[in-house]
Formats: structure tokens, sequence, C-alpha cells
């Protein structure tokens, strides 16, 4: 387990349509994700079986979990419960960080073994 990690010591991957990503820091229970958008970019309605806390660091989204859409600004959070509908239109650039429980694994399997050294 890493127990401390440099954001400059990382690049953003490329998602596409106007979104990146950083994973930061993790370990089985517990998954910080910086996730970048641009002015107009969506993060697709999904689901997944992770308790996801999002954080906004800057800009605006339309976040939307089930039912339910608020106008998120920065220092604003938000719980996603596992298994539930949701997604984000950005409004202006910003940054989420995102948490799960437990990691995301799918995420984990994408990361070379050299990222964290």
């Amino acid at each position: 387990m890493v127990l401390f990690n440099s954001d400059k010591k990382h690049e953003w991957e490329d998602l596409g349509n106007g979104v990146s990503r950083k994973i930061m820091s993790y370990n089985d229970d517990l998954m910080v994700v910086k996730v970048r958008f641009e002015a107009g970019s969506v993060g697709a309605a999904h689901q997944h079986p992770h308790t996801q806390i999002s954080y906004v660091e800057s800009g605006m989204f339309e976040y939307t979990i089930g039912e339910s859409t608020f106008m998120m600004e920065r220092g604003d959070t938000c719980i996603i419960p596992p298994n539930s509908i949701h997604g984000c239109r950005c409004m202006e650039a910003g940054i989420l960080i995102d948490s799960f429980n437990p990691l995301r694994e799918d995420f984990v399997t994408q990361i070379p073994p050299s990222y964290y050294r």
C-alpha cells in the first residue's frame, strides 16, 4: 500500500469527451479519484455497487442521483448509495473529488504497475 501520493507526479488519464481522471490513493476499502471536466462535458448516467461521495473542488455541475437533480458548486458534496443511477453535466469547467467504498477494482486494473513508483 502506498501511503502518500503526489498529484504532481501523475498525468491526467483522458477518458474522452472532455473528461479526464487521476486515481489518487486507495486500498481495498476506500478509493479517492480526481475527475476533471471541461464545460459542457457529461458524466453519463451509470450505476455501480460502490457507495460514492463526490466533492466539488471547482466548477459547477448539474448532478442527478435517481430522480433528484441538484446544482452543485465549489464546496458542495453528495452521496450516491450503491446501485443508484447517477450522472452529471458540467456547467462550468471543474474538478470533482470522488471517494468510493470499496475501491473501484475496474479502475485499478487499468493502472500500469509503474504508476505508484
